[in-house]
């Protein structure tokens, strides 16, 4: 969402308006947590962790935030994320609730766990 260019996730979240920064921040460190040795960058404009392949992105609108593990892992998680808007790659966080932390790590994990045991060369 922010309207420059950006060039790294700090520069994107710091150009995102000033509601979105606090659920950027947390969703940024609970990803880095996860995926320490993942590749950071942005790509179609929006944070995205690469080890090689997609591992998760995330973006700001401007009433929430997406996360994006992939189609697969909120498939697999659906009852866990009863409560919570979703669309098929996406976990949508409004930025009048927190972030729901233990269900973000949850769903990182399972993605991280995913792209691991994979044995193909695509980055999707």
């Amino acid at each position: 969402m922010p309207a420059l260019p950006v060039h790294s996730v700090a520069e994107y979240i710091a150009a995102a308006p000033g509601a979105a920064q606090p659920h950027l921040r947390a969703l940024h460190h609970i990803l880095q947590d996860v995926a320490p040795q993942a590749q950071q960058c942005i790509k179609w404009k929006v944070p995205f962790f690469v080890e090689p392949r997609f591992l998760f992105s995330f973006a700001a609108t401007r009433a929430h935030l997406n996360f994006a593990p992939s189609a697969a892992v909120l498939a697999d998680h659906r009852q866990a994320l009863a409560g919570w808007p979703t669309t098929a790659n996406f976990l949508q966080v409004r930025y009048t609730r927190a972030v729901p932390e233990a269900l973000v790590r949850q769903l990182a994990l399972a993605q991280l766990a995913r792209v691991r045991a994979r044995t193909d060369d695509a980055f999707w």
